[in-house]
């Protein structure tokens, strides 16, 4: 059963490359200039914006610095989170850079047997999310939104809200598992914990070793820019597949721009501008499938899983619709 079914996704799959490389073929121009589009956002906003706390955080986590660098945020976020010194510092640069560092902060600290898995996954589920940077000087300009404060404590509020929910109350962790087959752990790391909030400050294995300033300067821009450009790819390909629906000309144009914002966020806002204001700011905390896939390329060497990561950004996300339906209603 299960071969016929793999057959099915790689005829599938195969189709629709198929139809992709048509597609190019066919629209060689409009192509290039979706490619483009993504090559420019991406080096004009995520290059400049993330690029510098990669390296600036991968130089912390080789050195051993980020128990110090949160020492005096340390208590407050343990009362509230139950997190270890370093789960609090993924939580103050989760929020602070945005996306997809907070998914590399995670990956980086649990391969380096820095987090547990409990607390790692835990962690993943709400401490990766748009950049205040990002939504200052490029959402809150292009929707043209002259009171933001809502919009921000909205975007921000919502997902430590449900993080502590996430945190005191554990079902909320093994809620997706009733919807999905959970993703099978191969390390030691992934099952040598319980659910006992005290475990959140045991650490999944033993600490690397601290490295020296020129080291951990050269292996984090080194790590920095391998990851900065397969977010560029990322985008480029996630670009490309607006092209999908060009062929069937009649679309709606508002649902073309909704796929475009799901699909890539970014170049969906700069697309659909004024023309879906809550909708967007609705699909922000969910990023776009973009997003996802990026989250997925900085977790993918650890046996972390993506889908119960989806199942708490559609979530948090619905939450999020719920919240401006009642302000949009008032």
């Amino acid at each position: 059963m299960n071969s016929k079914i793999d057959d099915f996704y790689k005829l599938l799959f195969t189709a629709f490359a198929a139809y992709l490389v048509i597609l190019l073929l066919c629209y060689p121009q409009l192509s290039l200039e979706y490619a483009s589009t993504g090559l420019n956002l991406w080096l004009m906003k995520m290059v400049p914006t993330l690029l510098p706390f990669m390296i600036l955080s991968g130089i912390m986590i080789r050195m051993n610095l980020t128990e110090g660098f949160v020492r005096l945020l340390h208590p407050f976020l343990h009362r509230i989170f139950g997190t270890s010194e370093n789960g609090s510092y993924t939580i103050i640069m989760g929020f602070l850079c945005g996306f997809p560092m907070g998914a590399r902060i995670v990956g980086e600290l649990y391969a380096s047997g820095k987090l547990s898995h409990k607390e790692a996954a835990k962690l993943l589920y709400f401490c990766n999310n748009i950049g205040p940077i990002y939504f200052l000087s490029y959402v809150v300009p292009t929707l043209s939104i002259g009171k933001p404060l809502i919009p921000l404590l909205l975007m921000y509020g919502i997902p430590l809200v449900y993080g502590v929910a996430l945190c005191r109350a554990p079902y909320l962790r093994r809620l997706p598992m009733l919807f999905m087959k959970p993703a099978p752990n191969h390390t030691p790391a992934a099952s040598s914990h319980s659910d006992n909030l005290n475990d959140l400050d045991t650490p999944s294995g033993h600490a690397a070793h601290s490295m020296s300033l020129l080291a951990a300067i050269d292996t984090s821009v080194l790590s920095g820019l391998l990851g900065i450009a397969k977010l560029g790819g990322y985008m480029v390909f996630f670009n490309l597949l607006n092209i999908v629906f060009v062929p069937f000309r009649h679309t709606n144009t508002e649902l073309l721009a909704v796929y475009r914002c799901i699909l890539e966020i970014t170049s969906g806002i700069d697309y659909s501008g004024h023309k879906l204001f809550y909708p967007i700011l609705i699909l922000l905390p969910f990023g776009g499938f973009s997003c996802i896939a990026q989250t997925y390329s900085m977790i993918r060497q650890t046996d972390l899983s993506v889908r119960p990561y989806i199942f708490h950004k559609v979530i948090q996300t619905a939450i999020t619709a719920i919240c401006y339906l009642f302000i949009y209603i008032l």
